[in-house]
């Protein structure tokens, strides 16, 4: 049970009451009595003396006690649920979701390090230290140089219906390009490496800078408004603008065609580019 009382200024003031603890604050006067038992406010407030009130002070503004507000912050709504389209979740098992060079330094270095305690007979296995001293020193160099040279999958958001388009209306490179970059790679710089310096022509007179070139945040598929299978690319690039995508839009189309038409447009983000590649194949003359 939670009472206010509001009060202009005025000096110190004590109550005295056994049921119930108040809280003195100054400009303007709140008493906030916290009642350990339930009990009757007006016999409650009946107790607080008469406080006087000195016209040379600054009048007090009126509080408002309100009850606690819900802390909660709304629910963040997304395009796609504000569209009506579902997020289908990646839940397949394969292989190459999974990075070798991790599974190299487990395997490794737990073979290193039961070897060498079976070696020096701190764990059993004496007559096995050697097999395993012996394997478990390349596995764990090999898992070291390949997370070295590794190169993380992007995320992928696919909506629901562009799933039930991807079978019968992308085409072999866009899923080739699908596959590719949500997989871990090993030896390349980024994603899309060969494709990029040849649309952007890293260091040649026409072409950027190869430190100037966009990076491949993330890739989403999803279904343009006449029903056709779009694979979407967004890139990264702060020395860019848009008008430079914009100049590339027919070397995007013609580089991972056929059957495609490529779109620019500016991401949701600071420095973010999107590249719509628009599938023109349908489901009908699928």
């Amino acid at each position: 049970m939670l009472i206010g009382v509001v009060a202009p200024a005025c000096s110190p003031l004590r109550i005295s009451s056994q049921r119930a603890d108040a809280v003195l604050c100054r400009n303007p006067r709140v008493y906030l009595c916290l009642p350990h038992r339930c009990c009757a406010t007006k016999s409650f407030l009946s107790r607080i003396p008469a406080v006087p009130y000195y016209h040379s002070l600054r009048p007090s503004h009126p509080i408002v006690i309100a009850g606690a507000a819900d802390s909660t912050p709304p629910s963040s709504t997304s395009a796609a649920a504000a569209s009506g389209k579902a997020i289908v979740p990646d839940e397949g098992f394969s292989l190459s979701k999974f990075s070798f060079g991790v599974i190299g330094l487990v395997v490794g270095g737990s073979l290193l390090l039961y070897g060498f305690g079976a070696y020096f007979n701190i764990l059993p296995g004496s007559e096995w230290s050697a097999l395993m001293l012996t394997y478990g020193f390349p596995l764990a160099i090999i898992g070291m140089a390949l997370k070295y040279a590794e190169l993380k999958p992007v995320p992928c958001i696919t909506y629901s219906d562009a799933q039930d388009l991807r079978e019968t209306c992308a085409t072999p490179v866009l899923k080739q390009v699908r596959n590719d970059v949500t997989r871990f790679r090993y030896g390349d710089e980024q994603h899309l490496d060969e494709a990029l310096k040849r649309i952007f022509q890293y260091g040649q007179g026409s072409g950027i800078s190869r430190r100037n070139g966009p990076t491949l945040q993330m890739i989403r598929e999803q279904v343009t408004e006449d029903g056709k299978y779009s694979l979407v690319l967004v890139f990264e690039a702060e020395a860019l603008q848009l008008s430079d995508f914009e100049q590339r839009q027919a070397k995007f189309a013609s580089f991972f065609g056929p059957g495609i038409s490529a779109e620019i447009g500016k991401g949701d983000g600071n420095n973010l580019y999107e590249v719509r590649l628009v599938s023109q194949k349908t489901a009908k003359s699928s």
